[in-house]
C-alpha cells in the first residue's frame, strides 16, 4: 500500500541508534545515511522507512493520534523489539506488550515512543479472520 513512510526527528544520531536497534531485531540492516547526514533509510522488498530532520528547518513534531506499525513474525520478536527500543532510548507507552483482540482478530502488540516522541508499534498477527 505504501511506497515509504518518513518520520521527523530533531536528533538524527540518537534516532539512528534507536531505529538500528529495533529494526535490527526484526531482521533489517542498519540504516543507509544520505550524503547530507540529515536523513537515513531502511529498505525492504515492500517499501522504505526513513527518518529525517525537517527540510523546512523547523522543529520536528510527532503526530497526535499517529502510530507507525512494524510487522513481527512472533510474539517473542515483539518482546525483543520492545526491549531493544527501551534500551536504545525509547519510552514504553500504552499497555505492556501483550495480546489484544479486536473482533475476530487476535494480535500481539508492543508500543514505544521513539526519541523524538513518535509513537510506533510492533505487531504479530495471531489470527486474521
Amino acid at each position: 500500500m505504501f511506497s515509504h513512510v518518513m518520520l521527523g526527528t530533531n536528533d538524527i544520531e540518537k534516532s539512528k541508534v534507536f531505529y538500528d536497534a529495533i529494526l535490527g531485531v526484526l531482521g533489517f540492516e542498519p540504516a543507509v545515511v544520505d550524503e547530507s547526514n540529515q536523513r537515513f533509510f531502511y529498505f525492504s522488498e515492500s517499501g522504505v522507512f526513513a527518518i529525517t530532520k525537517p527540510i523546512n528547518g523547523e522543529a520536528a513534531t510527532y503526530g497526535n493520534g499517529s502510530t507507525i506499525g512494524f510487522k513481527a513474525t512472533t510474539p517473542e520478536l515483539v518482546d525483543a523489539w520492545h526491549a531493544a527500543g527501551v534500551a536504545a532510548g525509547g519510552e514504553a507507552c500504552e499497555s505492556a506488550p501483550g495480546i489484544r483482540e479486536n473482533g475476530t482478530r487476535k494480535l500481539y502488540l508492543a508500543y514505544l515512543r521513539d526519541p523524538s516522541g513518535n509513537k510506533i508499534c510492533a505487531t504479530c498477527f495471531l489470527s486474521n479472520q
